[in-house]
């Protein structure tokens, strides 16, 4: 493993020295809707969060001088190929369907994909468990995707602009189920909001839908720039800059190869 990670850094270290010597300003679009512990904004209405120190340590790491720039969820890639912004880093999974529109870097972090309901709900990952229930998803996501392929015979799936909306009505009893990233709902589940619920399990992987990882976005043929997120992606793995981050908000590494 060691001699992997000194690989990987001189391979970083070889196409950063190819780049401009000065840095160069990038868009990076996020989603504007919070997204904690990913991204959101404090108090005082700064961009925070894991996925928003990954973003400052890629950039840094392969010489770009990125600016953050919120874009509403379901517009994000037309932004993208539009031209409004350079590059996305939004947790958006690599998936096949994504990639006739976009290109992507290599995946920054791989997480599973949960359901989450009531505690006191026998319920498990699966459509017959689910059979009859209400499932809430945000709109656009992979997770409408599954749940349109593997739930709809069985549940009513109901739509929501944020995974905060579907959260919220998953507290009030409005929804029986919600499916999301594993990450941001065991920070759901450790809220007072969450406390009511718990997470029921992964679902089935379904990797043409469910991708294979989280990647940055960037434009067809834009490969000068993707390989530049590239070597800094492969950089933060390598030096442990990475890990760093990971470890101030998670338990346990989100990155798996």
């Amino acid at each position: 493993m060691k001699n992997k990670k000194l690989i990987v850094a001189a391979l970083a270290a070889a196409v950063l020295s190819a780049g401009t010597a000065g840095a160069d300003e990038v868009k990076i679009g996020i989603a504007a809707e919070p997204y904690p512990p990913f991204a959101s904004l404090d108090a005082s209405g700064e961009w925070v969060g894991w996925e928003i120190e990954v973003i400052d340590a890629v950039c840094a790491a392969a010489e770009l001088e990125c600016v953050i720039t919120p874009v509403a969820w379901d517009g994000i890639i037309p932004s993208l190929t539009g031209q409004q912004i350079d590059a996305l880093m939004a947790s958006m999974s690599i998936t096949e369907e994504r990639m006739k529109t976009i290109d992507f870097s290599d995946p920054y972090y791989n997480t599973p994909a949960v359901i989450v309901a009531d505690k006191s709900m026998d319920i498990e990952p699966t459509p017959e468990s689910l059979a009859g229930k209400i499932i809430g998803i945000q709109a656009s996501t992979i997770h409408q995707a599954y749940a349109n392929e593997h739930f709809k015979d069985a549940a009513e799936i109901r739509v929501y602009q944020t995974q905060d909306e579907a959260n919220q009505d998953l507290f009030a009893g409005r929804i029986d189920a919600t499916q999301a990233d594993s990450i941001a709902m065991a920070d759901f589940v450790s809220s007072d909001t969450g406390a009511c619920c718990e997470i029921k399990g992964a679902v089935e992987n379904d990797v043409s839908i469910l991708g294979r990882g989280v990647g940055a976005g960037v434009r067809k043929g834009d490969d000068a720039l993707r390989e530049r997120l590239n070597a800094g992606i492969a950089a933060i793995l390598a030096d442990g800059t990475h890990d760093e981050i990971t470890s101030r908000y998670f338990t346990a590494s989100i990155y798996s190869e």
